[in-house]
Formats: C-alpha cells, structure tokens, sequence
C-alpha cells in the first residue's frame, strides 16, 4: 500500500552542460527508479542538474535540501556518492543530510550509502566541531546578559 511507504528524492547530476549528458541524466532517473521500486519506496519528486560536484551553487540541490530540512522524504537516491559532490561540497553535504535524518541509497551499493572510514571520520570531526561552537554560542550569550544584570537590565522586562 502507498501510504505505507517512505518518500524518497531522486537526485541526478552530470558535470557539464553538453547536450549528450541529457542520456545520462534520463538514464540515471531511470535506474534509481528501479531501487526506488526495489527497496518500497514512494519517489516523491526528481531534481536533474548539469553542474560540476565542486560548486555548491545547485538549485536544485538546494531545494532537495529545503525539502530534507521540511522532512518530506526520508530517502535520498543517487547514483553513487559523488552525484551528491565532490571533495569538500560532498562533506558538506553528506554532513547536512545526516543532520537532517535522511538516508542515502545509492546505485552503486545496491542501497545505503557505505561510507568509507576517512569519510566517516571527518563526518564525525565536523559534529564534534559543531557541538563545541554551539556550547561556545552559547557562553558567549550567558555571559553577555550576565553583564547586562550588573549594568542592571531587568531581565523581566524582556
């Protein structure tokens, strides 16, 4: 029954903008609609670009990432883990993706994204650096209204 399946997101990219990487993109929709079909899951939209891995600067990729944020789908599809991006873009992006809950299926492990162990430990570095900027962050506000008191700010007032 559809109303038991999770959502998932399709993502194509290719690198350039030639005409011939049309076949691939049309290909590569194909085959995750394949896993899609393989693993019961409902494909509730399909974002197809031609831009290199390198840029972050991907409308499309930003709006897979605004549903992501939305939790409208549970399942992101790509072909393999540099659709997603290359070198620092691809931590970013598997960074905010993990973030957002969203599982990552490829084609080329026939299902979830198996990282390898360096990805995995910067992944894990990135979170650690996250959480000590957000404590920071958060210091910093606590001292502030600290000083703010014995200037005597009411608190109260806010």
């Amino acid at each position: 029954m559809v109303q038991n399946k999770q959502g998932a997101v399709i993502y194509c990219r290719v690198s350039t903008k030639k005409e011939s990487q049309e076949a691939s993109l049309a290909r590569q929709e194909e085959e995750l609609r394949g896993i899609a079909s393989l693993n019961d899951l409902l494909v509730v939209d399909c974002y197809k670009e031609q831009a290199s891995g390198y840029s972050l600067e991907r409308e499309g990729l930003f709006s897979v990432l605004d549903l992501a944020r939305q939790k409208r789908f549970s399942h992101l599809l790509i072909t393999d883990d540099t659709r997603i991006g290359r070198g620092k873009a691809k931590i970013a992006l598997l960074y905010q993706f993990k973030r957002y809950g969203v599982t990552i299926f490829t084609l080329s492990n026939q299902g979830e994204l198996v990282l390898s162990e360096a990805d995995e430990m910067v992944l894990e570095i990135v979170s650690l650096v996250e959480e000590y900027q957000r404590k920071l962050h958060n210091l910093k506000i606590k001292r502030g209204m600290r000083l703010l008191c014995k200037k005597g700010f009411d608190l109260n007032r806010i």
